[in-house]
């Protein structure tokens, strides 16, 4: 077999990573499987300080117990083990996974949606193969199904766009405004590969719920001059159902939605465009040719 047949079979590695990841997920042997999911709950809230990093997001202390054995843990949680925290209380709860008989070796999940049965590899695989077979498109069946396939990808992204922003956007029209306070301004330096750096604030603010629940989170978007914040009262507008979902400038939530609804759009008319045309062209001579 030459080298060109050889390459012509890239898609089956792909292809390949995916059937087995599938296969492991209906068997019930991927990691997020054979961990344990339990609920913790959060006991102490540890801000960072004035000028401390807020790369690892709210430090957190945890309790959990552990099915098989019925010990309670209590531990803190800094980012380095699961999601990063932005918004934490006393009370809030998260899904937690540890592997079986080592309930110390926890990772702290925002959620568990889409998260417990282990598909996150191989649903990657399968974008890696729909986009290399777009590409091959091109050059095996000519730019006119090239063009089809492409417009069929992005009516694909259309559909499976995932509606969280408007369910967001439903849960703060329907929220409470509230007056925070920035309590401390957290400091990351950050190097590139040339050797400049560049510098990242974000404001750690204080609020108190209307049914009495002390909030801190994570701010770097929505305050003016974020670097020269601490001890300013801002206006704040969370979620009673949720306070995590809370924003500092409700302007910039909605100008964010407008965008993304005309990104969505553009992808629905540029893909409804590119089959068009290819179907088009496929019958009939390109007229600029």
């Amino acid at each position: 077999m030459d080298l060109q047949k050889m390459l012509g079979l890239w898609w089956t590695v792909p292809a390949g990573l995916a059937l087995v990841g599938y296969a492991c997920s209906l068997a019930g042997l991927t990691r997020p499987q054979r961990a344990v999911w339990v609920t913790a709950r959060v006991v102490e809230v540890d801000p960072p300080g004035h000028g401390e990093s807020g790369k690892h997001g709210i430090p957190v202390t945890i309790v959990y117990q552990d099915p098989g054995t019925g010990r309670e843990f209590r531990l803190r949680h800094e980012n380095r083990r699961g999601d990063r925290v932005q918004v934490a209380w006393v009370g809030q709860e998260f899904p937690v996974r540890f592997p079986r008989r080592r309930p110390e070796r926890f990772h702290l999940m925002l959620d568990s949606e889409g998260r417990t049965s282990g598909t996150g590899g191989p649903n990657c695989m399968v974008i890696l193969l729909v986009l290399g077979l777009v590409v091959q498109s091109f050059f095996v069946w000519g730019w006119q199904w090239g063009l089809i396939c492409v417009g069929g990808l992005l009516l694909l992204v259309v559909a499976l766009s995932r509606d969280g922003e408007y369910a967001r956007a439903a849960q703060l029209a329907e929220g409470v405004t509230v007056q925070g306070r920035v309590v401390a301004v957290t400091r990351d330096v950050y190097t590139d590969g040339e050797g400049s750096e560049s510098v990242s604030h974000a404001s750690v603010v204080a609020f108190t719920t209307q049914e009495g629940v002390e909030v801190t989170a994570l701010c770097a978007q929505g305050i003016r001059n974020i670097a020269g914040s601490l001890g300013r009262d801002i206006p704040l507008r969370y979620a009673p159902a949720d306070p995590s979902v809370l924003t500092a400038d409700p302007d910039h939530e909605r100008r964010e939605r407008t965008w993304n609804n005309r990104f969505v759009a553009t992808l629905l008319v540029t893909g409804t465009a590119a089959i068009g045309v290819g179907g088009y062209c496929l019958h009939h001579p390109w007229p600029f040719t």
